[in-house]
């Protein structure tokens, strides 16, 4: 049984993704969000929280960061010492990754948001999945945005899907990236407006 794992903020094309990686013979397995929108839109969805047998805890805040899930994800598809920690521990392989992170940019545009508000804006897991989806992406294909899907879905029908890994995963790496520029540059410019205010 292959896997994928769909996990996004922005829903722009998740449901025609979902819908050609089961044609193709994935099971999805998706969080609160992602899988709410999904099985409105009729697809079959295996919550993480189900899959993991771990419930959503802190409000949100903690969904994804389970060792099924990044076991999963990180595990090498030719080490005998992986293959043994997973069946040891019931973690099925999940080949493809679908993650787009809160939007913090978008929070912080607003010259008033709060303190607080930004903060939670912070993703935590998307990252964390998008990292362990790229690390590994000889084995994993990670997609980050919208824009990916058809391109991936057409490398499926041709069977060249493989050849993308490493481009997926540079993409990743650099949505991180920019991701994390962006909450020091706000956090940076707050902390020292705070700093000026209290002289």
């Amino acid at each position: 049984m292959a896997l994928a794992l769909l996990s996004v903020s922005n829903k722009e094309g998740i449901v025609s993704l979902a819908n050609s990686l089961i044609e193709y013979g994935y099971d999805i397995i998706s969080s609160g969000g992602t899988a709410k929108a999904l099985r409105e839109a009729d697809v079959e969805v295996n919550k993480v929280s189900e899959y993991t047998g771990a419930p959503e805890i802190l409000g949100g805040r903690v969904k994804t960061l389970h060792p099924r899930i990044h076991g999963g994800i990180l595990a090498k598809r030719d080490n005998e010492e992986h293959d043994r920690d997973r069946k040891n521990n019931g973690i099925q392989l999940i080949d493809v990754v679908a993650v787009n992170l809160y939007p913090f940019q978008a929070t912080v545009a607003d010259p008033y948001v709060s303190w607080d508000k930004a903060i939670e804006n912070i993703d935590i897991g998307g990252p964390t999945m998008v990292r362990s989806a790229a690390k590994n992406h000889k084995h994993v294909s990670i997609l980050t945005n919208p824009e990916q899907y058809d391109i991936f879905v057409d490398a499926l029908k041709d069977g060249s899907a493989d050849d993308l890994r490493q481009s997926l995963a540079l993409a990743a790496f650099q949505h991180t990236a920019e991701y994390d520029a962006a909450i020091s540059k706000w956090m940076k410019v707050r902390t020292m407006l705070k700093v000026k205010g209290d002289n």
